[in-house]
C-alpha cells in the first residue's frame, strides 16, 4: 500500500496500522511453514527484479552506481534472507534453560514469540537494503511490518510499494510513501517495536516519539566513524581499503571512513598512496557510472558550506580530481583531503556523509587513541594494524558499533555479526540471528510438574519452613564463599 498524498494521508496511515495490528492479533504466531514462504517470496522480490532496483535508485540519486546496487545492496539483502530461511527453525525452537535444585523436578525454556507490528523507518542512502535487511528479521520472527520510505527515493519507494502488495498482499507487509509529516506521523504509531536508521538528530525525534506509546526502538544512527593508521603500517594497503569504503556510494554511507588519524613521520607516504588510488579507481569523475552521484542540491550545499567554513578557519583543503574535470555543474562530488582543521568546525563535529576526508596526524599512538575516545562513540571504527598486542589494546580500550581490522565497511555484510551502534550512534542491535532476538519477544515459559515440592513452602509457616530455610540460605552462603 502507497500512502496516498492527500490531506487524509495520516488517517490512512492510521488506518493501515490498525489493519495490521488486528491481523497480528488474530494470527498471533505464524507456522515455520508460513514464515519460509514469506521469505521466499522476499528472496524472489529482490532477485526477479534486480534491474528495476538498480533503475530505481539511479534514478533517485541521478546516478547511482548500478554495480555497487547489486553489489552492496541486493547482494547482502539476499544473502541475509538465505540465511535465515537456513537457520529459522532453529531459531525458532525454544531454548531449554536450566532450573535451581531447590525447583526441580521443574523445567525452564524461553520461547521466541513475535511481536506483533513492526515499524520500519528507511533512510536514502541505501533505501534497498536498509528496508529489505530489516524486513529479512521481522519476517523471520513472525511479525507483520509497516516500512516507511524515504521521502529523498521516491522512485524507490514507489516501485517496492508495488512489488510488496504483488508478492505480499495487503495484510503481511505495507510499504508507506510521503514527505516527513508522514514519517512524523510513523514514528508515532504504536508498534509493538520501531527500527530507525538515520541521523542522531531525527534519532532524538524518533524516539521522543515513540516514548509516549512507550515503543522499544532499535536505533541505527552514524557519528564520526575514525581510521587509524597505525605506524610504520603499508601505506598502500590501507590506501586501496580506505579509498574504498570512503568513495563507496560517494562517502554516504553510515559506517563510512569519516576521518582519518595518521603517525607524523607517515602522513605524506599515506596521503600520496590515497592521491594515487582515488585516481587509479576513478580516474574520471563527470562521466564516470561507477562514481555515484550526491543525492540532491541539499546535500551539495552542505558539503561545500562545511568546506568554506573549514577554509575560512584555516584548514588546507586538497581536491582529489585526477582528470582535471569542471565539476561544478552537477552532483559530482570529488574526494577531497582537509588538513588542519580547526576542532570547533562543523566538519570535525558532524557526521560528514560525503567524500570529504579530515586527516589527523598524531605523534604517539596513545595519543590517537586519546582522540578517539574523547569523543562521542562511533558506529564504526577502523584501524590497519599487523601487531596483535597493540590490537588487542585498540580492541579493549575504544567502544564503537562495531570494528574492521585492516579493511573498511565490509563488517556490516557479515550475517553472523550483529550490526548496531552505542550510545549517540545508536542502540540496539539487528542482523541475523540478533535480528530475530530484537524483533521477538524471548518469553521466559516455567513448567511446573503435578510432583513437586512447593507444598513446603506454604502457609501457615512453621517448623518445615524453618528448617527448609536453614538448608536453602546456608547453601546459598556457602556457594558464595
Amino acid at each position: 500500500m502507497n500512502a496516498p498524498q492527500q490531506p487524509d494521508a495520516q488517517s490512512a496511515l492510521q488506518g493501515a496500522f490498525e489493519r495490521l495490528h488486528a491481523i497480528s492479533r488474530r494470527a498471533p504466531f505464524p507456522t515455520l511453514e508460513e514464515r519460509q514462504r514469506q521469505l521466499a517470496a522476499l528472496e524472489q522480490l529482490t532477485l526477479d527484479h534486480q534491474d528495476e532496483w538498480a533503475a530505481a535508485v539511479d534514478a533517485d540519486f541521478g546516478r547511482r552506481s548500478k554495480v555497487e546496487t547489486r553489489l552492496i545492496e541486493l547482494f547482502p539483502t539476499i544473502e541475509g534472507v538465505r540465511q535465515a530461511r537456513s537457520e529459522l527453525k532453529r531459531w525458532i525452537t525454544p531454548q531449554r534453560r536450566g532450573v535451581s535444585l531447590w525447583f526441580q523436578p521443574a523445567t525452564a525454556e524461553v520461547m521466541p514469540q513475535p511481536l506483533g507490528v513492526v515499524g520500519v523507518v528507511v533512510p536514502w542512502n541505501y533505501p534497498i537494503f536498509l528496508a529489505l535487511g530489516p524486513l529479512t528479521a521481522a519476517l523471520a520472527a513472525g511479525n507483520r511490518v509497516m516500512v516507511k520510505m524515504s521521502e529523498y527515493t521516491p522512485a524507490t519507494g514507489a516501485l517496492f510499494a508495488r512489488l510488496a502488495e504483488r508478492y505480499f498482499g495487503e495484510d503481511l507487509v505495507t510499504v508507506i510513501n510521503g514527505e516527513a509529516e508522514i514519517a512524523q506521523a510513523f514514528s508515532a504509531l504504536p508498534f509493538d517495536h520501531l527500527l530507525f536508521t538515520g541521523s542522531t538528530a531525527v534519532g532524538r525525534q524518533v524516539m521522543r516519539a515513540a516514548s509516549a506509546n512507550l515503543t522499544p526502538v532499535t536505533l541505527e544512527l552514524g557519528g564520526k566513524s575514525p581510521v587509524l593508521v597505525a605506524p610504520g603500517f603499508d601505506p598502500q594497503r590501507a590506501a586501496e581499503r580506505i579509498v574504498v569504503g570512503k568513495l563507496l556510494n560517494a562517502g554516504q554511507t553510515c559506517v563510512a571512513p569519516d576521518y582519518l588519524l595518521v603517525a607524523e613521520d607517515d602522513c605524506d607516504t599515506l596521503v600520496e598512496a590515497i592521491r594515487r588510488q582515488a585516481a587509479a579507481l576513478y580516474p574520471r569523475l563527470a562521466d564516470n557510472p561507477d562514481y555515484s552521484y550526491i543525492v540532491n542540491e541539499r546535500h551539495m550545499a552542505r558539503l561545500r558550506g562545511w568546506l568554506v567554513e573549514a577554509e575560512a578557519a584555516g584548514a588546507r583543503v586538497v581536491t582529489i580530481n585526477p582528470a582535471g574535470e569542471d565539476l561544478e555543474s552537477g552532483r559530482v562530488f570529488p574526494l577531497t583531503l582537509v588538513f588542519n582543521a580547526p576542532e570547533d568546525c562543523t566538519l570535525m563535529q558532524e557526521e560528514i556523509f560525503g567524500p570529504i576526508l579530515p586527516v589527523v596526524s598524531y605523534q604517539h599512538f596513545d595519543e590517537a587513541l586519546g582522540y578517539v575516545n574523547a569523543r562521542p562513540r562511533p558506529l564504526a571504527l577502523y584501524l590497519f594494524d599487523t601487531d596483535l598486542l597493540r590490537t588487542r589494546h585498540v580492541l579493549q580500550s575504544t567502544v564503537s558499533g562495531g570494528v574492521s581490522i585492516n579493511d573498511t565497511v565490509l563488517h556490516v555484510g557479515q550475517h553472523e555479526l550483529p550490526f548496531g551502534g552505542v550510545g549517540p550512534s545508536g542502540m540496539g542491535h539487528y542482523h541475523g540471528h540478533e535480528g530475530f532476538v530484537t524483533f521477538s519477544k524471548m518469553k521466559p515459559v516455567f513448567r511446573q510438574p503435578r510432583l513437586n515440592g512447593m507444598w513446603l513452602v506454604r502457609p501457615p509457616y512453621g517448623a518445615k519452613v524453618e528448617w527448609l530455610l536453614k538448608r536453602m540460605l546456608g547453601r546459598a552462603s556457602k556457594s558464595r564463599s
